[in-house]
């Protein structure tokens, strides 16, 4: 007999604490961690067979086939395909990301379209956890500690990055217009990201200073 198990994630002894430092209005920011996200590394040629389709014909290879969609080829972009998302990370490497529980039937889908071409999937689930930032105030917070350009005319819903937050690695997905941020960052680093965060939206839960 074995013993029960439960999962748990790494900032889930905070939701009282995020939704506490969570506000609304015109200058309104709200954090909360969506845990448990199945998140696999894909990488494979995106010029073979499995990701282009055979030639002469060409079209949608097996990998886009089963996806639902093609790879994201632009750098930095991301592409919607049912219930998963597929964020570029480099020229031959994405993460695809899908609801809690999804991971070992699209991890089998995308092994078998893959099959004997170089390439790996790996499920890479349990290395991060998800943080996500939304509000009118949302990209104030980030340019606290983030050195990319995250201008509308820069960055935008459908864009991803690896870059800095807070001196901490994050892959960051901006998810919608309002703006909505998502977060990714490794589990050892998650609580310091997070009182990093809660810090830098303090001055938003106070009404502005006027002169």
């Amino acid at each position: 007999m074995t013993a029960d198990t439960h999962r748990r994630s790494p900032l889930g002894h905070l939701a009282d604490v995020l939704a506490a430092h969570s506000t609304g209005g015109e200058r309104g920011v709200r954090l909360r961690e969506v845990p448990f996200l199945a998140q696999l590394d894909l990488q494979l040629n995106p010029h073979g067979p499995a990701a282009m389709g055979a030639p002469p014909a060409g079209g949608w290879g097996r990998i886009a086939a089963a996806l639902g969609s093609p790879l994201p080829t632009a750098p930095n972009t991301v592409i919607e395909a049912g219930s998963l998302q597929v964020l570029w990370l480099g020229p031959q490497e994405w993460l695809v990301l899908g609801p809690d529980g999804s991971a070992g039937a699209t991890a089998d889908l995308l092994r078998a379209a893959l099959a004997d071409e170089p390439g790996s999937v790996v499920d890479v689930s349990a290395n991060r956890t998800t943080l996500e930032l939304s509000g009118p105030a949302a990209r104030q917070v980030l340019e606290k500690g983030c050195s990319l350009d995250l201008h509308p005319r820069a960055f935008g819903p459908g864009r991803c990055a690896q870059t800095l937050l807070g001196k901490i690695q994050v892959i960051l997905h901006q998810v919608d217009a309002e703006p909505t941020y998502r977060l990714l960052v490794r589990g050892s680093f998650a609580q310091y990201l997070t009182d990093w965060l809660l810090d830098a939206m303090e001055e938003y839960r106070h009404p502005r200073l006027t002169p």
